[in-house]
């Protein structure tokens, strides 16, 4: 008798525990959840080859992966339907993450000054091609290295092939250590049961050491292999469209009379619940076909069965199954965990296209990341790793401007303007100096492998591997730079209630005392970004289309190198603001920075959703990549009777130009108490920006993040 039901419940719990062990012996982690789980003390430590303790360049990386690989602990549970977890951080794991022969002192000034995430060391942030691996397995990659070894026959391409093969053996030795785990555990046990799952399980793993994956629990298996392999040498474990990679074996399954539908719910649930990667759901093919299939529900249920922290993406089109669209708006309603997201097709596809490129390439570009959108296999991205604080552009800025004889708004534009130029520049020179040493720093010795381009050239996806190089530069703080604009202008220069100077002294003194609140409150109460043809507005309208200039003018095509912009801040809202004095928006020194592309909380009395879907959906940038529409949605709204209005909302903003929607529905009350003492609510999770995270594992400053925003939405 299968009691798919009971296992599930207690793979769930045991992943609770995992997480409240890492909580215990690794503090808190302001970044996604992962599947990893804490690692025995002791058993494996980097293997520095530079003084300063670190490792660097090809044969580092490749001696720690492989050194790990061989003791790295087997993980198998008999109610899980697959073997592996992952528990080192090796990038992480390094006192320093950017070579010292290869300094950026030329940089680091303007760095420092504009409070730039500037990449320089950084994983690329690309996707991984899974068809092709699905296709060929390990014995076909290593096959595929032969091959074109045999053509690119320098010494340093040779070089870089063996290290590879290195690689994969290393892998297969990790899988292989399961296979004999997983033989061991069912001899020894007396329940004939279990026993046959552990043989089975053996069976699974043994086959797809060497073969290409045929059923879908082996298809599952193999990709859950590959991403821990990635997930522990560098972090990078991005996803794929799940649906359409799962389908044909699934299909297969079925008419041979292999699995039922109960049964994929059980490998799907352990398949999610091994690591919330960044898995997209229906959406079109390269002919605009929709892609939603059973599999797309099935993956649903199963994400339903678990309802923990999860990845998930529904791109909006307008050819999608309607069903699809519906089940996920219910379920999302359901569980109030944050799951799924939701992505908009037709401005990701137009905008893409604009940087030249077909609309088939342009619907492969799928959603796999916080807030980044990837051809798998194809792109070497940097999306998320490259961020500029333009609120601490516009401080800089603004002093200057009120240092002046005669200020103005229209004065501080221009310095704001010349400073952001400087800033952007240097964020696109940073990406310039990481892509011509990287491949000395961090090689992508794992993502190489699913990629077209490396293997076949013999060079690494950051040196001339990959096919395209479409490289994101984000602006932060949006919200804080057009609401300051705004409030100058109302409140100085429109009704003359303030003056520059007693504005710069409320800012120097962060708005102390009595007349220094009254000051703050005065501002605070002007036309903000996020109300419709409001000044805010106008001003955020005018900085995107700056910003976007600036960001697309350092373009070479000559290199095949395509800048493009973007608005998320993903975490950093925290950090930025700690590097940005008052604002003259209202904002305390110190305090956090505005959202991505979202309104500062509070902008409209109502928290209305249709004014928030309308301003993010007329501020996107353009070019395919996302500015994501961060909603928190009232959860007396968010019941089963509103999920018709919840889903025109969604087709709405998507309609209007919006890319990506991250949502959270969340219970006050529950929230305030769990940050408290998050011991209340271990299982609590929430969508803190374009990743899900248990509460609990936060940091006191990152739950204080979401709960201002519910307070103040």
């Amino acid at each position: 008798m299968k009691d798919y039901e009971e296992r599930i419940a207690r793979l769930r719990a045991r992943k609770l525990e995992q997480t409240q062990e890492k909580i215990r012996v690794e503090g808190t982690l302001d970044e996604d959840d992962y599947g990893r789980i804490v690692p025995p003390k002791g058993l494996w430590n980097i293997r520095p080859n530079h003084p300063d303790g670190s490792f660097y360049g090809y044969d580092a990386w490749t001696e720690n992966f492989c050194s790990l690989m061989a003791v790295h602990p087997v993980y198998i549970d008999p109610d899980d339907a697959f073997a592996g977890r992952w528990m080192y951080f090796m990038s992480k794991m390094r006192p320093n993450k950017w070579n010292p022969a290869y300094p950026y002192d030329h940089l680091k000034a303007n760095i420092e000054k504009y409070d730039i995430i500037c990449g320089i060391g950084d994983d690329a942030h690309f996707a991984p091609d899974y068809e092709m691996g699905l296709q060929l397995g390990w014995d076909g990659l290593i096959g595929r290295i032969l091959h074109y070894r045999e053509i690119n026959d320098s010494p340093e391409q040779q070089h870089f092939y063996d290290l590879h093969l290195r690689a994969i053996r290393a892998v297969q030795g990790w899988i292989s250590r399961h296979v004999e785990e997983a033989r061991r555990q069912a001899a020894a046990s007396d329940d004939p049961e279990l026993r046959a799952r552990l043989t089975e399980l053996a069976e699974v793993n043994e086959r797809i050491l060497s073969e290409a994956p045929k059923t879908l629990r082996e298809a599952c298996q193999w990709i859950i292999w590959y991403h821990l392999a990635s997930r522990t040498y560098n972090r990078d474990g991005a996803g794929g469209q799940i649906d359409a990679l799962l389908q044909p074996y699934y299909e297969r399954d079925k008419a041979a009379g292999l699995l039922d539908d109960e049964t994929t719910i059980y490998y799907l649930s352990c398949f999610l619940i091994n690591d919330p990667v960044y898995w997209q759901l229906g959406g079109p093919d390269t002919s605009g076909k929709d892609q939603t299939s059973p599999v797309s529900f099935l993956i649903l249920e199963a994400a339903d069965r678990i309802n923990t922290s999860l990845n998930l993406t529904v791109r909006v089109h307008d050819g999608l199954d309607p069903r699809l669209l519906r089940k996920s708006v219910e379920y999302l309603v359901k569980n109030r965990n944050g799951w799924p997201r939701f992505s908009g097709d037709k401005a990701l596809v137009e905008g893409f296209m604009r940087n030249g490129f077909s609309a088939e390439l342009a619907r492969r570009r799928i959603a796999v990341g916080c807030n980044w959108m990837s051809l798998p296999g194809l792109e070497y991205t940097m999306n998320d790793l490259v961020k500029v604080n333009m609120a601490r552009v516009f401080e800089i800025a603004y002093y200057e401007t009120a240092a002046a004889a005669e200020p103005s708004t229209e004065r501080l534009w221009e310095t704001f303007a010349r400073h952001l130029g400087v800033a952007v520049h240097t964020a696109a020179e940073s990406i310039r100096h990481h892509l011509s040493y990287q491949k000395y720093n961090e090689p992508e010795l794992l993502l190489n492998l699913l990629s077209h381009g490396p293997i076949e050239k013999g060079a690494d996806a950051s040196d001339g591997g990959a096919e395209y190089y479409n490289l994101a530069i984000d602006g932060a703080g949006l919200a804080i730079v057009a609401d300051s604009f705004s409030a100058l202008e109302q409140h100085v220069e429109r009704e003359k209630r303030l003056t520059w100077r007693a504005v710069t002294a409320a800012l120097q003194s962060d708005f102390a005392g009595p007349e220094g609140e009254k000051i703050r409150q005065l501002l605070r109460n002007s036309e903000r970004y996020g109300s419709e043809d409001s000044a805010g507005e106008r001003w955020a309208l005018r900085i995107r289309d700056e910003y976007v200039t600036l960001v697309r003018r350092e373009s070479e095509p000559e290199l095949r190198r395509c800048f493009i912009p973007g608005f998320f801040s993903w975490a950093n809202t925290v950090g930025f603001g700690r590097h940005v004095g008052a604002t003259p928006d209202g904002r305390h020194a110190g305090t956090p920075i505005s959202h991505g592309a979202n309104p500062s909380p509070g902008f409209a009395a109502d928290g209305a959703s249709l004014s928030l879907a309308t301003a993010i959906a007329r501020i996107q940038p353009g070019y395919g990549n996302t500015a994501p529409m961060q909603w928190e949605l009232d959860p007396t709204f968010a019941h089963q009777e509103n999920v018709a209005l919840i889903e025109s909302i969604i087709k709405a903003h998507f309609e209007m130009g919006g890319t990506l929607i991250n949502v959270n529905i969340m219970d006050k009350q529950k929230v305030l108490e769990a940050h408290k003492d998050p011991s209340k609510y271990p299982d609590l999770v929430v969508r803190v920006t374009g990743f899900t995270a248990y509460f609990a594992m936060l940091s006191p400053e990152f739950r204080q993040l979401v709960v201002d925003r519910i307070l103040e939405s």
